[in-house]
């Protein structure tokens, strides 16, 4: 689909729902193609007038603490992504039938003709990694490309930007797909489905359909998770370009049209030759940091999508070699006495837990925090056998204390009911009591973070900090 012509803007009535960082931009841009903007926000705070002043400045009408109500004649509604779908003012839009997008649809509407195809990235966890690992591989094939959408760098700005693309690596979250019908990307890849985010949804289904929506309209490859049925699913599901292929990523050794691992090695039989026989060696175990499961897997799902773009062997092992993952993903801090301090401070999730605790044979775990409405027993029983005692903090820290009871009564556990800055430097003294030389004590809390820091990286910071103090 080419750009809607400037001309389709002019006077049209288009209201933008939330300030803040897609809102702003959509404005601004919507404001410069010639159309009457008005921004609606629920919140009137200090931040709130700020920003809104910054609009008003440039002739956009703002209204503040009134985000429920439909500004008379709009033609078009561009919603932040977090908005979630039964607000009222969307109630509102369906019954006066104007439609709604979200800043990713508007993105995509507005490219050019010779606009940079898209290889997007979906998923409950890994998202961000798998995103730069792409970009980093595009990169080392001479490609000029940009990691950009739910990853923090605005999808409007690299599609009306100066720069010049050949191709976007796109990270998309379970919203912006919502909100983004008319999206097709090149290829796409749903990394894998666990529950999350069903506060927003509404069901696990309606959820999973969302994330769904990435493989709609394909051109070359749908990349799914061999070890994660939900996945293959929804490419089973999916309305695609004919001649598009379902590629699969495996830790095993991999089938025809899949990627795999094979005696340490990552390799691809599905953008090769006579892929029943031949197999294409692209880069070693030890090419991705950190070389943990799950980071195999994302650096596959990554591969598949740039070899789906044409990308040669080399530039995956010399895209991956020069990679290195965000800060609080699995990164070592130090070891001590033998024992390894390991900050995952992203694993904000039991899904994301799972996987971590999945690469280490024996730890002290130190989770805990807002649970947002999840269950333990599952990752506990898994984890059982891998635990030799467990720390635990945070406003929720009885849940996770009653699934270990459940399922690993033998596991010692320290609760420590606290929440001052100190909390951390004492959950890393109970951890440092618990372990023996050759364990990992393990940071990956299972759970958000707001009930005693700002965000995952302040808590992953705290972490670190007690680990050099213990050092030292």
């Amino acid at each position: 689909m080419g750009s809607r012509k400037v001309t389709d803007w002019q006077g049209k009535n288009v209201t933008v729902a939330g300030l803040g960082v897609s809102g702003i931009p959509a404005a601004k841009v919507l404001h410069g193609l010639g159309a009457h903007v008005t921004v609606v926000n629920d919140g009137d705070d200090a931040r709130a007038r700020e920003q809104a002043a910054e609009l008003l400045e440039l002739g956009v009408t703002v209204r503040l603490g009134d985000g429920a109500t439909l500004p008379e004649g709009t033609d078009l509604i561009v919603t932040a992504p977090g908005w979630k779908p039964d607000k009222p003012l969307f109630t509102a839009a369906a019954a006066a039938g104007v439609p709604v997008w979200g800043d990713v649809e508007l993105a995509w509407r507005l490219r050019g003709p010779d606009a940079a195809p898209w290889l997007c990235v979906t998923g409950t966890n890994g998202k961000t990694t798998t995103t730069q690992m792409l970009a980093s591989i595009l990169t080392a094939a001479g490609l000029r490309t940009a990691a950009v959408g739910n990853i923090g760098v605005s999808l409007l700005d690299a599609v009306l930007g100066e720069e010049r693309y050949d191709v976007l690596a796109v990270e998309l979250s379970s919203y912006q797909l919502h909100w983004a019908p008319s999206l097709r990307a090149h290829s796409a890849t749903v990394l894998n489905l666990a529950a999350d985010h069903l506060d927003w949804h509404g069901s696990m289904e309606a959820y999973a359909k969302d994330k769904g929506r990435v493989y709609e309209g394909n051109r070359v490859a749908c990349v799914y998770n061999v070890a994660d049925k939900a996945t293959e699913d929804l490419v089973r599901e999916a309305d695609v370009e004919e001649g598009c292929r379902a590629v699969g990523f495996t830790l095993g050794t991999p089938g025809p049209s899949q990627l795999g691992v094979v005696d340490g090695i990552l390799v691809d039989r599905a953008f090769v030759e006579n892929r029943q026989k031949n197999a294409q060696e692209l880069a070693e175990v030890s090419d991705v940091t950190p070389p943990a499961p799950h980071n195999i897997a994302n650096a596959l799902a990554a591969a598949a999508l740039a070899r789906a773009f044409g990308v040669p062997a080399t530039a995956v092992r010399d895209g991956l070699r020069a990679f290195t993952p965000d800060a609080h993903r699995i990164a070592h801090v130090a070891d001590l006495d033998g024992v390894a301090y390991v900050d995952d401070s992203k694993a904000t999730n039991t899904h994301a837990a799972q996987a971590s605790l999945a690469a280490y044979e024996s730890i002290v775990w130190i989770a805990g925090g807002l649970a947002k409405g999840a269950t333990f027993d599952e990752l506990v029983a898994k984890s059982a056998k891998r635990l030799r005692g467990v720390v635990l903090i945070g406003a929720d820290r009885a849940l996770i204390r009653e699934a270990l009871t459940r399922h690993a009564p033998q596991v010692p556990v320290v609760e420590l009911d606290r929440t001052d800055t100190g909390a951390m430097l004492a959950a890393v003294q109970e951890a440092r009591g618990l372990a023996v030389e050759g364990d990992t004590v393990l940071l990956a809390p299972a759970c958000a973070s707001m009930d005693m820091f700002v965000n995952y990286n302040q808590r992953g910071d705290a972490f670190a900090e007690a680990v050099r103090e213990l050092g030292a």
